[in-house]
């Protein structure tokens, strides 16, 4: 049975997929094949980085890419959340998404591509310990995952809807959502039938309940609970002397030889949540830029390019911090000028 790890990612990640490919290399595998899902068509770097990575390839099924992001939009087109009230009118019009709300739903391409089971990576994760049990998991349950969502439905699910809890039973939501950051599964899990039955509870005003901020990350778990599929989370079954967490935001983790501890038990990868990826960018571009576990993402992504990485000088400026008045000014002069020019061009 072929395994493999799927990300999605473009150039505007490509410090962080660099950083991602070391890792399982590292960590993991050097012979695991891993599949590059587009995120758009910016992707000329990284279409170069993996021409000499023998194990990675681009996803290139055109007609799975058109498939998903179809079902995102008629999914999306379901949901009172993402239209606007029309001013002055009882009208509803569709609100202003940008297009990576869709782009984002193209990492469903994985239950339609070569792997038979699979690991789904976002690109701003490291592999932090080979990931054969995971796999193995599969072969006793249909999803797999690893983190601590389920102590946070409100990025998950709209808790404000008083349909929420009609739908799936509190019980199972506290157990049963995930981030989908990091999750396993298995080729055609969700087939036309399945994703006929999401549309039709949706459609039904399930709709209601989706979160549209964290589109993609809602739809898959309302997909997941809709269908009864049998899911597993590390996070809550293993005993609690073996947990790990997984999040730059837990400051806890210990570093040993570039590999994160949890009070004593190897990571299986961390995310950099939160974090965009213009400070990924500047870092790599000799800015001091600060944030958590920053030494660890330098070490894997110039792991192969010692030679390369930045020689950082100065005070460590945080990832997070305000812009100066001057920066905001010159941005908010820059906003009005463009908003005349377009004016003009009308």
């Amino acid at each position: 049975m072929l395994r493999g790890i799927y990300t999605l990612a473009n150039d505007a990640v490509y410090d962080q997929l660099v950083a991602l490919l070391n890792s399982i290399e590292a960590n993991y595998s050097k012979d695991i094949p891993v599949c590059v899902i587009p995120y758009d068509e910016n992707i000329g770097r990284i279409s170069e980085e993996i021409k000499s990575r023998p194990n990675v390839t681009l996803f290139q099924d055109r007609a799975a890419i058109a498939k998903w992001e179809q079902f995102a939009q008629d999914a999306w087109n379901l949901s009172p959340r993402t239209y606007n009230l029309k001013p002055n009118t009882s009208d509803l019009e569709p609100a202003k998404w940008g297009r990576h709300k869709f782009s984002v739903h193209r990492k469903f391409c994985c239950f339609d591509g070569p792997f038979e089971k699979f690991i789904f990576l976002d690109a701003d994760t490291l592999v932090m310990k080979p990931l054969d049990f995971i796999f193995e998991q599969l072969d006793r349950s249909e999803f797999v995952v690893h983190d601590y969502q389920h102590k946070d439905a409100s990025h998950v699910f709209n808790v404000k809807s008083p349909r929420l809890y009609q739908v799936f039973s509190k019980d199972r939501i506290n157990a049963g959502i995930f981030c989908t950051g990091f999750f396993a599964s298995k080729r055609g899990l969700f087939d036309d039938a399945r994703c006929r039955l999401a549309l039709s509870g949706l459609k039904n005003g399930e709709a209601e309940i989706l979160y549209p901020k964290c589109a993609e990350q809602s739809l898959l778990n309302y997909m997941v609970m809709k269908s009864n599929v049998n899911i597993y989370n590390f996070a809550l079954s293993l005993p609690r002397e073996e947990r790990t967490g997984d999040s730059v935001t837990s400051t806890h983790f210990e570093d040993r030889k570039h590999i994160l501890y949890d009070k004593g038990n190897r990571l299986t990868y961390l995310h950099y949540i939160g974090i965009t990826s213009d400070p990924f960018r500047r870092l790599c571009g000799g800015k001091n830029i600060d944030f958590p576990y920053r030494d660890i993402f330098l070490h894997y992504r110039y792991l192969n390019e010692s030679g390369r990485k930045p020689r950082l000088k100065g005070r460590k400026i945080p990832y997070n911090a305000k812009p100066g008045i001057f920066r905001r000014v010159f941005k908010r002069i820059k906003r009005i000028l463009l908003r005349l020019i377009n004016a003009r061009g009308d």
